[in-house]
């Protein structure tokens, strides 16, 4: 499926080298002032440009179609558009035959029988993220005052950032990285136990960014190795302010009051200029792959805008679902 969300929905269509991409919100109050500078700030942090991203560049301009009139919303479902025009289709043909290890060529194949667009990786693409970002600008509009903040902490197992792009540069390799997100100003209360939990639903919506393979809110995976005298956070006032933040922000699935705070690894990106073996599905045999075209070396630098918009986007439908039934507190 391509759509997400409870009261606040959003659905995602098109194909990386198709004509566009876009993106339909649907549950969005009406009267929210947006500027399109806003628009153009986000996703200008998304776009290619820095050392280690790819050479291709869109103009990424956003075409509202719907839902948004003198720089308000309507109230209607807003639907953006975002047209393709660099393309260099060619550099994608081998991977018909040759898929690339660690990408979605051989599982798209053969879920959709070889009809899908494999064309710059299709609906695969992280290109397919613009729509997530524009969405996350309204987001954070609705939120407001609550801040989401995202910044890339690690890249390539080095808090060195650049030194660490440079290094694969030059090894002719890719790397991953992590990118730590904090939401600010959260009201007490937001999401609900067991299936609903502001943890499980932020997930979901990270998960749907590719490369993204694992997240872990507050101390995470090191709290398997402390004691719970240790994992524990002291309340120490009304608001519910903790003198720790191993949780995150989040107890029993639902925000406490404190700074949200989760971090996700980032794969590197599979289309390496590395040489690697693959199966040429034509011949059953095995390969070697050279990989061409225009690709990034480290995907995690373009990534945390969209976490920024991921993050977002959940909890102002958890605040909107809060509002509808009169129970948000501060």
């Amino acid at each position: 499926m391509n759509s997400f969300g409870t009261l606040l929905r959003i659905s995602i269509f098109g194909e990386s080298h198709g004509d566009l991409v876009g993106v339909t919100i649907d549950g969005c109050p009406a009267g929210i002032k947006i500027e399109m500078e806003e628009f153009n700030t986000d996703l200008s942090r998304r776009k290619s440009g820095k050392i280690g991203t790819t050479p291709r560049k869109e103009l990424d301009h956003p075409e509202f179609v719907s839902g948004f009139y003198k720089e308000h919303t309507t109230g209607a479902p807003i639907t953006i558009l975002f047209h393709n025009q660099n393309k260099r289709s060619g550099d994608y043909n081998d991977f018909l035959s040759t898929p690339r290890p660690g990408h979605a060529d051989f599982t798209a194949f053969r879920k959709f029988g070889g009809y899908n667009d494999y064309r710059g990786s299709g609906h695969f693409s992280g290109r397919l993220t613009l729509g997530l970002v524009a969405a996350g600008v309204i987001a954070k509009k609705i939120i407001f005052p609550v801040f989401v903040n995202a910044q890339i902490i690690e890249a390539g197992g080095s808090s060195d950032i650049d030194q660490a792009v440079q290094k694969a540069i030059h090894r002719q390799d890719t790397i991953g990285g992590i990118i730590e997100c904090t939401a600010e100003n959260l009201p007490i209360g937001l999401g609900e136990p067991f299936f609903n939990p502001v943890e499980s639903m932020i997930s979901h919506l990270i998960y749907a960014i590719p490369a993204i393979k694992g997240v872990e809110f507050g101390s995470g995976f090191q709290a398997a190795s402390m004691y719970g005298s240790q994992h524990n956070d002291a309340i120490i006032n009304q608001e519910g302010k903790t003198e720790t933040n191993h949780a995150g922000g989040i107890n029993g699935g639902i925000t406490n009051g404190n700074d949200l705070v989760f971090r996700t690894a980032v794969k590197p990106p599979s289309s390496t200029p590395a040489k690697q073996k693959t199966l040429n599905m034509k011949t059953g045999n095995l390969e070697e792959l050279k990989v061409t075209g225009r690709h990034d070396v480290c995907i995690a630098l373009r990534i945390p805008v969209i976490i920024e918009a991921a993050a977002a986007f959940v909890l102002a439908d958890f605040m909107l679902q809060e509002q509808r039934v009169g129970r948000i507190n501060k």
